[in-house]
């Protein structure tokens, strides 16, 4: 792991630790309409952090794997899984370095799932191929247009670094061999917890592995 990537988890510890969910328990609001709409199975949620939409998922009567960089964020995954009464399979590492079966899950949630920068792509792709065909992709994230809606309120939350952030032709690289259901850049107002408040700019994905 590069120093890097040592402060980004130091970052993620950091902002977990408080007794309060950074992002409330509640689930994000376009996974939750959008995972609805879908068959259960097995799904993969990559940096859940706190948990919020694993264990929403796992409500649904989802098979849910989440993973983050934080065991602080595990800590209040669980408890949160404890709250409902639900078994949580969570796992602490780094995505890009975690081995699962290929073809191996029917969705694949990526909710404000933020990596650094260089890695984006590589795990995009990574992700692909653990997806099976017909598997659906939820994307949630902030767009290359969100740091004016920082400058104007920084409660929305977000990277500031705005190669962290994303556009509608980045998802269509990362995610070719799909057949696109949603892609958009929205404006959106935001109210999860402390850290996501007040109008912002996202790309939403739905898209279905041929």
């Amino acid at each position: 792991m590069t120093k890097g990537d040592l402060k980004y988890k130091e970052f993620w510890n950091e902002k977990y630790q408080n007794t309060t969910f950074a992002y409330g328990k509640e689930p994000n609001l376009f996974f939750k309409e959008e995972l609805q709409k879908i068959r259960t199975g097995k799904i993969l949620l990559p940096a859940d952090g706190e948990g919020r939409n694993g264990v929403y998922a796992s409500k649904l009567g989802w098979d849910v794997t989440a993973t983050d960089l934080s065991i602080e964020g595990k800590s209040k995954a669980l408890k949160l899984a404890n709250e409902f009464g639900i078994d949580l399979q969570y796992i602490v590492g780094d995505i890009q370095n975690l081995e699962f079966p290929k073809e191996s899950f029917d969705a694949i949630g990526l909710i404000y799932a933020h990596f650094t920068a260089w890695k984006i792509s590589a795990i995009h792709q990574k992700l692909v191929t653990l997806l099976k065909s017909g598997g659906y992709i939820i994307f949630e994230a902030f767009s290359k247009n969100h740091l004016k809606y920082q400058n104007d309120n920084p409660k929305i939350g977000g990277p500031k670094d705005i190669d962290m952030l994303f556009s509608v032709e980045q998802i269509q690289q990362d995610f070719t061999g799909f057949e696109i259901q949603v892609l958009e850049e929205e404006e959106v107002f935001l109210n999860e917890g402390n850290s996501h408040n007040g109008k912002g700019s996202v790309i939403r994905f739905i898209g279905k592995k041929l």
